[in-house]
């Protein structure tokens, strides 16, 4: 779908394995996005189908995983319309962040990007301290004006020079975690490639800092940033973002460490039995 509009959108998203949190973000944006433009890394639920269900959207795949920033970035060599909003499965568009969206396309500011506030929903509430909120994110911008970096994790939309950050009005609802279990997989998934990314341009790591870092992690956020307002939920964040934090520089530590886990041929021949 080409369009020269002036005001035209995509609303483009990554996902892999997404049935679950689909339905409800795309009910979010399809009746005022022009188009929704989904790439898919190769699921294996129900997310295609979901997805092929909103007539203005468009699937397509790529199962070459290069990493968060390289899918984003192909992702958008696929834009057809002159902006481009980024959204994840697991958030929401509020009423009045839509408002804000179109206001600022309608406007059309030169050099302007437009970042958003993300409200997390974690453990039961939502966080507004702790250093999760505003939690402000670039995800709207003339899609000819910039990319995102091709960073395998924790990517960015790269700011050209001399161009204003603008913030857009209501919030981007996210629901980030559904328990415990899935913070702490995906919390050593991204120590995995925090400390592969790290260790690809040589840097080194101690647990000593991994410890310092951690100790400082948890202040931060509960003392600082007044974590201890967000109740129970503020403790337990603050805990678990020290243990990630911890996990980032111990993955790196470990590998500088000798490849120990085959043993060597003479350790591994069988103990004969002694002869008396």
């Amino acid at each position: 779908m080409t369009t020269h509009k002036p005001d035209a959108l995509t609303v483009a998203l990554i996902v892999k394995n997404e049935s679950e949190h689909l339905a409800a973000c795309l009910d979010t944006v399809h009746d005022w996005a022009d188009e929704i433009l989904l790439m898919d890394s190769g699921s294996q639920d129900d997310t295609l189908e979901i997805a092929r269900r909103y007539p203005n959207a468009r699937v397509l795949e790529n199962l070459d995983w290069q990493g968060f920033g390289a899918q984003r970035r192909l992702t958008q060599t696929h834009v057809q319309t002159p902006w481009i909003f980024w959204i994840d499965a697991d958030e929401r568009v509020t009423p009045e962040l839509r408002q804000s969206i179109q206001k600022a396309i309608a406007q059309n500011e030169p050099d302007s990007v437009y970042s958003v506030s993300r409200l997390s929903w974690v453990f039961g509430r939502f966080i507004r301290h702790s250093g999760w909120y505003p939690d402000r994110v670039v995800r709207l911008y003339r899609a000819n004006a910039t990319t995102y970096s091709d960073s395998p994790v924790h990517e960015h939309v790269l700011i050209p020079p001399n161009t204003k950050t603008r913030v857009l009005n209501g919030d981007l609802l996210h629901y980030t975690y559904r328990d415990l279990q899935h913070y702490l997989v995906k919390s050593a998934h991204y120590a995995h490639l925090w400390a592969q990314q790290r260790h690809d341009k040589g840097r080194r790591a101690s647990l000593s800092q991994g410890m310092l870092h951690a100790i400082g992690c948890f202040l931060r956020m509960y003392v600082l940033k007044v974590g201890f307002l967000d109740g129970r939920q503020g403790l337990l964040l603050a805990l678990l973002s020290a243990h990630s934090t911890f996990a980032k520089y111990a993955n790196l530590w470990l590998l500088r460490q000798p490849n120990t886990a085959q043993p060597d041929e003479q350790s591994n021949r069988p103990i004969k039995p002694r002869q008396d």
